[in-house]
């Protein structure tokens, strides 16, 4: 790590010299991205096109930007807005379900990433109810067809929308009065999975018009896309008994998503201009989920033990389980019905005076997601045909990822027991809701005070709701619960990395079969939470420009009224969900609130002609999880299991994580759109949320299956600091025989407070020290090939509560492909291959031993492996 002290030093400059500019007051507007009068205007088609746009917009920006730009209407550089991302000098893209899902800016927390379209915040929701319940937006929601193309801001000024440490990813939608009229774009695409092995469609197209005056415009998006996702490997979580066991698995989801996109303009005369637009996107995610469970020691429980070596966890790490002494399996399938939406509608307005701009926004955005419904069949020694299925053969465990060599655990669906009942203790509903209704007004002036050229101001004002709720299926006592194979079952499926054959389960028919026996759905008072914000923010920027130097400087200040909604433990009887007992009948409220400011400056000398000195020093917050808001959770609770009584009480007045930051670049830009760069970044973090726990507590509240009030309490609070710095290196060059080749490296150590995860490791949450990109392309009018290899170092997953846990992620490096045909000027072919060396998803438990995570996340035990799957996309687009 950089020498600390000269860190301390760097950031004392450059903040002190926003204040000592002498400005005071406070406004606040939303993010627009200003570029000089000189830039130069690039007609993006082709790789080449691309880059120069992305280098011209860095170049010319005051901040510390990256874009990312369509090659043409339609064409981002990848097919997946997170793909596209990771190019990215410092972002690094986390992968869920076989999409990008977060993103991390140098080594920060995605968390501590916001992402906002055009300038304002996108509600977000998970599709599955165990899913962490934070404040990052799901990218798996965007297809890249609709996007005009994003900016990375990765330091902070005052007119960008305050939440962002890491930095800010801006979405863009294209306009109609920017386009010629009757623009049409089409394309339509095949994927095809090497372990799914199933040919999904996608079909977007766009259409824009304008009149002759070019005073009105429309334009309208949509993209589409139904594919199956299959996901096989081990997971070696511990079983509920705590013995040792892995399970080989799969997953298969059916990824149905819609994307609408809608712009219009109004443009009566050179000054005034109204515009409004729409997006909605849907994502459908049903899913079935199949786990066999093999035992490494005993024979549950029975008999002597089959494992050789264990850890310090107690964890069995080598089995030999003979062909003499075969042991028994469990087997259950999970049915989920879940899925997403993210609906945003806004309108705008902007008037051009003499010297003066004033514009003004509203709008609200709405997210609706969680599990629907759920359902859960289990198969065991207790059977009359299942228990004939044993397991013999050897399980070593002792690297990062599990090997299993023996008998072919596959089965036909004849093989399954004559009957089997649903599990009742599932039948989960667990809807959450994302809101915001937001509106704001922004106002340059242009001013002539030496080198100052212009004042921005504005002021913005959200109303942020979230909200979880739980019910609970109710089951009719008097219905037979008993299902047979033929009704819950149709064709096959693979299960674990030796993809064995299994039946596949008929999701429909599991969830209707265990919905004909519920009586009703209770709602659950200890699963409810509602966290409200009232978010007032005002900024001032200054603009500066001389010769040979320009930027900008001012402070933001934001407020924040937080409430906080839910039941709480009372001694309150229970209702006709026995889960309810001991929680309050009523909604209880609590509040609290905060303030800030934030000053930010950013200066860009040119050194010479081509080289650019470039430097920032602000500060930034990430506001609470919404984990941490919530007034109360319980685990165990009034179960019958001595040491299950654990409270967690959530603080409404957390304050928002803080951080000082600065950034020190050199730039050299040669030739048509070449670009040679180094950045030298540092950021303090404080005001991190840590846990106590208290034990052997009295809350004034027994649990009655014990008798006892005998609690762990666990009480969120700020507390504890971080660090990180870093370097970016990037290279990009074009050859004029068509080739190039862009080339970027960043380093981020960082330093969390260990005390903040329950795994005590201090990194932050998917933060990768060292990541690099390569590509190398070649194109000329016809024909163009692309080759993208994307890597980075190992990094922490924290995941839903302790079942899920904490997991080091293995090294992870993905090669894609991309070769294009222009088969005529306005029709395109082209075929991409993605993971094409099929690299494994490995993670293993990096714990040390002792720690709260269970046993398997302790040790350096292979917790999950996931096969690696290569996809190919063949598609035709054309464009008018």
């Amino acid at each position: 790590m950089l020498a600390k002290n000269f860190k301390k030093s760097l950031l004392a400059v450059n903040i002190g010299l926003v204040m000592s500019a002498g400005f005071t007051g406070t406004v606040y507007a939303a993010e627009k991205t200003k570029v000089q009068e000189d830039v130069e205007v690039i007609e993006v088609r082709g790789i080449r096109a691309s880059n120069k746009a992305n280098i011209n917009a860095k170049r010319f920006a005051v901040s510390v930007v990256d874009a990312v730009s369509a090659e043409d209407i339609g064409k981002l550089p990848d097919s997946d807005v997170g793909q596209a991302l990771a190019r990215v000098p410092g972002v690094t893209v986390g992968r869920a379900f076989g999409q990008g899902s977060s993103v991390s800016i140098r080594g920060t927390d995605p968390l501590m990433t916001l992402t906002t379209l055009n300038g304002q915040n996108v509600a977000s929701t998970g599709w599955y109810d165990q899913m962490n319940v934070d404040r990052s937006f799901n990218y798996s929601m965007l297809p890249a067809e609709i996007i005009g193309g994003m900016e990375v801001y990765k330091t902070t000024q005052a007119n960008l929308v305050e939440g962002g440490i890491g930095g800010t990813v801006i979405v863009k939608t294209r306009k109609p009065l920017d386009m010629d009229a009757n623009t049409i774009y089409g394309s339509v695409k095949a994927e095809y999975g090497s372990i799914s092995e199933e040919v999904a469609p996608e079909i977007s197209g766009m259409y824009s018009w304008k009149n002759d005056d070019e005073t009105f415009g429309i334009l309208v998006a949509g993209s589409y896309i139904d594919r199956e996702y299959l996901r096989v490997g081990t997971e070696a979580d511990l079983d509920w008994d705590s013995r040792s066991s892995v399970q080989p698995s799969s997953f298969l989801q059916e990824q149905e998503r819609t994307a609408l996109d809608a712009t219009l303009q109004f443009r009566p005369n050179d000054n005034l201009e109204f515009g409004a637009h729409i997006m909605l996107l849907e994502l459908g995610a049903d899913s079935i989920g199949a786990n066999m469970y093999i035992e490494t020691d005993t024979n549950w429980g029975e008999g002597p033990s089959a494992c050789q070596k264990f850890n310090a966890a107690g964890v069995c790490t080598l089995s030999v389980t003979p062909e003499s002494a075969t042991s028994n399996v469990f087997f259950q399938n999970w049915a989920r019905k879940g899925e997403m939406t993210s609906d945003t509608f806004e309108l705008n307005g902007k008037y051009m005076g003499d010297g003066f701009t004033i514009e003004a926004v509203a709008g609200h955005t709405k997210a609706e997601g969680g599990t629907q419904m759920s359902a859960n069949f289990g198969y065991g020694w207790w059977g009359d045909k299942f228990s004939q299925i044993q397991w013999a053969g050897t399980v070593d465990a002792q690297g990062k990822q599990v090997s299993i060599d023996g008998r072919d655990m596959g089965f036909t669906q004849e093989q399954l027991d004559s009957s089997v009942p649903t599990s009742t203790w599932t039948g989960i509903q667990g809807p959450n809701s994302d809101e915001e209704t937001y509106a704001q007004i922004d106002l340059d002036f242009d001013v002539d005070f030496g080198a100052i050229t212009k004042f921005e101001t504005g002021i913005r004002y959200t109303s942020h709701e979230f909200e979880k709720k739980q019910y609970n299926a109710i089951y009719n006592p008097d219905l037979e619960n008993d299902f047979s194979p033929e009704e819950l079952y149709s064709g096959t499926m693979k299960l674990g990395y030796d993809e064995w054959t299994i039946p596949k389960a008929n999701l429909d028919a599991m969830i209707n079969g265990t919905l004909s026996l519920v009586d009703k759905f209770a709602y659950s008072r200890s699963a409810y939470g509602k966290i409200e914000e009232d978010n007032l923010s005002l900024y001032g920027m200054f603009t500066f420009e001389g010769d040979g130097f320009r930027g900008n400087f001012g402070v933001r200040y934001i407020e924040t009224d937080v409430t906080s909604s839910g039941h709480v433990i009372d001694n309150s009887p229970a209702d006709d969900l026995a889960i309810n007992n001991g929680w309050s009948t009523s909604v209880q409220s609590v509040k609290d609130n905060y303030s800030d400011v934030l000053p930010s400056v950013n200066a860009v000398f040119d050194l010479q002609q081509d080289v650019i000195l470039r430097f920032s020093a602000g500060q930034a917050i990430t506001r609470p999880n919404y984990d941490n808001l919530f007034l109360s959770t319980s685990s165990g609770y009034p179960d019958d299991r001595v040491g299950n009584e654990e409270i967690t009480y959530g603080n409404p007045g957390l304050l928002p994580m803080k951080s000082s930051q600065a950034d020190l670049s050199l730039e050299y830009y040669y030739g048509d759109g070449n670009l040679v760069s180094a950045t030298y970044f540092v950021k303090d973090i404080s005001n991190f949320i840590v846990a106590t726990t208290d034990y052997n507590q009295q809350i004034g509240v027994q649990n009655t299956e014990l008798g006892k009030d005998d609690w762990t309490v666990n009480r969120y609070q700020n507390a504890g600091g971080g660090s990180i710095d870093g370097i970016e290196l990037q290279i990009n060059h074009a050859w004029d025989n068509g080739f190039g080749v862009n080339a970027n490296y960043t380093y981020a150590d960082g330093a969390a407070p260990a005390e903040v995860y329950t795994d005590s490791i201090g990194v932050f949450t998917e933060s990768s020290k060292h990541t690099t990109n390569l590509v190398g392309y070649w194109e000329n009018d016809l024909f163009s090939a692309r080759a993208a290899y994307n890597w980075r170092s190992e990094y922490m997953i924290r995941e839903y509560g302790k079942y899920y846990g904490n997991r080091m992620h293995d090294d992870f490096g993905t090669l894609d492909v991309t070769l294009g045909w222009n088969a005529t000027e306005n029709v395109a072919v082209r075929f991409e291959a993605i993971n094409l060396m099929g690299e494994d998803d490995v993670q293993y438990g990096a714990a040390d031993f002792g720690t709260s995570v269970k046993p398997a996340l302790q040790e350096d035990f292979p917790a999950w492996s996931f096969k690696g799957e290569t996809t190919y996309k063949l598609g035709v687009s054309f464009n008018f």
